[in-house]
Parts: structure tokens; sequence; C-alpha cells
């Protein structure tokens, strides 16, 4: 296996890992979803709903996910935004009580190296409102 290889493409609930966001765009790769590979240190799988709580702790803790950064093509991230996260830096803020809500069809299966499965259910982002019949 090459180190470029991408891992597989599956997420935490076993089907086919979805898209996590295009804006802002997320990812490892910037390509919008939650793909790791072995050169990946921080293991960005976790795809969660940013809050103001989760991104007040991030910058407390070195990463500071709100100021824009243009030399990196990085934006800010706001409260409302999906990300892909670190999964050690998810259930850290998890421990801490401020982990944000999990996209599950969009988290890849690998969090569950570093997460329980029934950790991640119990903090699921509820789906988007669907559009009435008719």
């Amino acid at each position: 296996m090459s180190s470029i290889e991408l891992t597989s493409a599956r997420n935490v609930l076993g089907g086919p890992l979805r898209a996590c966001s295009y804006a802002p765009l997320t990812g490892f790769f910037r390509d919008g979803c939650c793909r790791t590979r072995k050169d990946d240190p921080g293991l960005h799988v976790v795809c969660a709903r940013m809050t103001p709580d989760f991104l007040a702790f991030s910058t407390a803790r070195g990463n500071d996910l709100l100021t824009p950064r243009p030399e990196w093509r990085f934006a800010g991230l706001a409260p409302g935004d999906r990300w892909c996260l670190c999964a050690q830096r998810w259930l850290d803020a998890c421990d801490a009580g401020v982990a944000p809500p999990v996209v599950l069809e969009a988290t890849h299966e690998q969090a569950l190296d570093v997460i329980p499965l029934e950790l991640l259910l119990r903090h699921a982002s509820a789906p988007p409102p669907q559009p009435p019949d008719g």
C-alpha cells in the first residue's frame, strides 16, 4: 500500500461516506470529505457542526478556527459551519463537555479507532429539516 493511497470511504454507520462541507471547503484534502491517509497525523475524520463553545475550546487549546488565514485559503469558521475535526480533538472536547454535534453519515469509519460508536451516536447532529411534500 502506498503512503498516498486513500483509506476506504465508509462512514461510522457502515454506509458510503458522505460529504461534510463544500462551503467552507473542509477535509484533510480540502475536497469536502472527512477522508484520511497515513500521512494525516491528526486523523481529520469527524464531521461536526461548529458551536460557539467548541470554537472557544479549540482556540484555548491552540487551534484557532475562528480567525481567517488567507495564506492557507482559510476564511475562518462560524457557529453552524460543518468541519472535519481530528478525532482526538473531538474526544477531548467531549470530555470537557463541549463536543460539537457529529454528522454520522459524513464521519469516516476510522473515527471508531479513537471514539466509541455509542459516544458518536449520543452526539449525532439532527438531520436537516426536509421540505414539505407537495
